[in-house]
């Protein structure tokens, strides 16, 4: 005859087998992973100022050698062990959206360069893309309402 569980057994019973949270090491590896990401990017950006660029250039070289770094990682297969270890802190700076590009266009090369890759490459991103410019829409349409009544 079969036992039934009531809801308070079969919760200590999923608890014990649970696996352990790894929270602490997982806000270690993404402050450390997002820090390092930072810090390779203000010494692009200082490197640029003490060439003599302005801020909208130091801004500009910034992110288009952030975006490069992200792609080359992931085309040399590095950029994933990169998130593993450092989870949102590599993927939510410049560099996880290139990763989020290129990733999918590389998975899809051998379908060809027009269907696989330009048709796949923004398969993770373009939701992203999306929804920001609908959001940033939205929200200056707010604003200009808002700057209208004051």
């Amino acid at each position: 005859m079969k036992k039934t569980l009531s809801k308070h057994e079969y919760q200590k019973l999923v608890d014990k087998k649970a696996p352990g949270s790894k929270i602490v090491r997982n806000i270690f590896a993404a402050f450390l992973t997002g820090g390092i990401i930072c810090s390779i990017g203000q010494v692009v950006m200082m490197t640029v100022e003490n060439l003599g660029a302005d801020k909208e250039t130091q801004a500009a070289v910034t992110s288009v050698v952030m975006i490069f770094l992200g792609a080359f990682l992931t085309g040399i297969n590095l950029y994933d062990n990169i998130s593993k270890f450092g989870g949102a802190g590599a993927l939510v700076p410049i560099t996880g959206f290139s990763n989020s590009i290129v990733s999918p266009a590389m998975e899809y090369k051998k379908e060809g360069y027009i269907m696989g890759v330009g048709a796949k490459m923004f398969l993770i991103a373009g939701p992203v893309l999306v929804y920001g410019i609908f959001a940033s829409v939205i929200a200056g349409i707010v604003y200009f309402i808002w700057k209208q009544v004051i």
